[in-house]
């Protein structure tokens, strides 16, 4: 069972993630901004994979995929960027910061799942 770290301060939209990927066997952990959500991605045992929203309080999503690609600890972790307000140059500043997938909200589950069927 894979472990999958929600980052997003919308607590409706993080509500709908984890129901979806619990559902699907996943364990799921919750942060609502990203200084909780790169705390939370340097846990030991590591998290599996992370759901990162870009607009977030205590800094943007983008930095802290900066933040979780440049440690060590965290580098490998796969990063799924799902953003309501990116649009095609963002998408591609985040893919070549290392996400590996770019979901606009509203959040089409079968897309979240395909991603992450990937990225693990």
């Amino acid at each position: 069972m894979e472990t999958v770290l929600v980052v997003d301060d919308d607590r409706v939209i993080s509500h709908l993630v984890t129901s979806l990927l619990r559902e699907k066997g996943h364990k799921v952990l919750t942060a609502f901004d990203a200084v909780q959500g790169l705390m939370q991605a340097k846990r030991t045992p590591p998290v599996d994979a992370i759901v990162l929203d870009i607009n977030m309080p205590g800094g943007s999503g983008e930095d802290t995929l900066k933040k979780i690609k440049m440690s060590t600890r965290t580098s490998n972790i796969p990063v799924i960027i799902l953003s309501g307000s990116i649009d095609g140059q963002g998408q591609e500043r985040v893919r070549s910061l290392g996400a590996e997938a770019v979901l606009s909200k509203p959040l089409v589950p079968e897309e979240l799942f395909e991603a992450l069927t990937k990225a693990l």
